[in-house]
């Protein structure tokens, strides 16, 4: 196994550590350190971020983070917060929307509460001319996730309202593509970020990196409101070069990051007349998610320790 391969393995090993995750969450180092990725524990510290972020000319999608929920309760909290998620972008008339994870709505425990949870958040976001993307998650959950999001689309959601995600390192992500886009979806395609064997998904970046780029391609050409989820300069210089010779106009696409990530590139992006989108995400439950950013890329691994190292014992 290549070393970035090892390491993001690595950490999402630790991801999944609920002991771990217990001492690390109580870690004033750590947990300063992970505001770097996370806008802050509740949502009027993320709505802060996001207006930050607007005034910069960047658009947002705000993402509660948790995910596979064991208890009914638990979801349906989650889809009343996601709800006045909705109303605060309204509100404060802010350039955002927002992601959801099936897993966290009910996923693992019942149809009928995922409809549930899942169609009230819909509903808010089609009354108040907002909109939902629903992230991807590992991939045992890939056929049920686009099962729910054909039958919203069935039950009059456009892609307007629900977008959904689609990650290239699966194999089968460029036969779901196909699907998608026959469907008229609203896609984001990002590269993937759970451990996965190599049963079901590329183990080496470059293979991941050529199938994002055929995706990309694709996705351009015969895309709508499509977004591009990636911090790779040389996937994104290939995407503005597409873009150009199809002669596809911005408004047709935006590129989009992961807060606290390549700050530098976003500004660089927003300057030359790109839409760009930043994932900013929020809420208590922000070690999985903190775990995962660790292990993409080894720069953040060391702006962990130069933040303990500044802050000393």
């Amino acid at each position: 196994m290549e070393l970035a391969g090892a390491l993001r393995w690595f950490f999402v090993f630790l991801s999944e550590r609920r002991t771990l995750q217990e001492w690390v969450t109580r870690n004033g180092w750590v947990r300063r350190a992970a505001r770097r990725f996370v806008a802050g524990e509740t949502l009027e510290e993320a709505c802060d971020v996001a207006a930050r972020l607007n005034a910069q000319g960047r658009a947002v999608t705000l993402n509660l983070l948790g995910e596979r929920t064991t208890r009914p309760e638990d979801a349906r909290a989650a889809a009343v917060l996601y709800r006045k998620v909705l109303e605060e972008i309204h509100l404060r008339r802010m350039r955002a929307d927002l992601a959801v994870k099936l897993t966290q709505l009910g996923l693992d425990l019942s149809r009928e509460l995922l409809e549930e949870t899942l169609h009230g958040i819909c509903a808010q976001a089609r009354r108040l001319g907002g909109s939902v993307w629903i992230d991807m998650e590992a991939s045992r959950y890939v056929e049920a996730t686009l099962d729910l999001y054909r039958g919203l689309r069935a039950s009059g959601y456009g892609p307007d309202t629900v977008g959904v995600a689609l990650q290239a390192y699966l194999y089968r992500s460029e036969r779901d593509l196909e699907f998608l886009l026959r469907l008229g979806a609203r896609v984001r395609l990002v590269k993937g970020a759970y451990a996965e064997p190599p049963s079901v998904a590329y183990p080496r970046k470059a293979d991941v990196d050529r199938a994002y780029v055929r995706l990309l391609e694709r996705l351009l050409r015969e895309g709508e409101q499509s977004a591009i989820a990636t911090h790779d300069e040389r996937i994104l210089a290939h995407a503005r070069r597409l873009a150009t010779a199809y002669g596809i106009p911005p408004d047709r696409f935006e590129f989009q990051m992961l807060y606290g990530v390549r700050r530098d590139l976003q500004a660089q992006m927003v300057q030359e007349g790109y839409r760009l989108r930043v994932y900013v995400p929020f809420g208590p439950d922000w070690y999985p998610y903190f775990m995962r950013r660790l292990g993409e890329r080894p720069a953040n691994v060391g702006f962990l320790l130069r933040s303990l190292v500044r802050e000393g014992p």
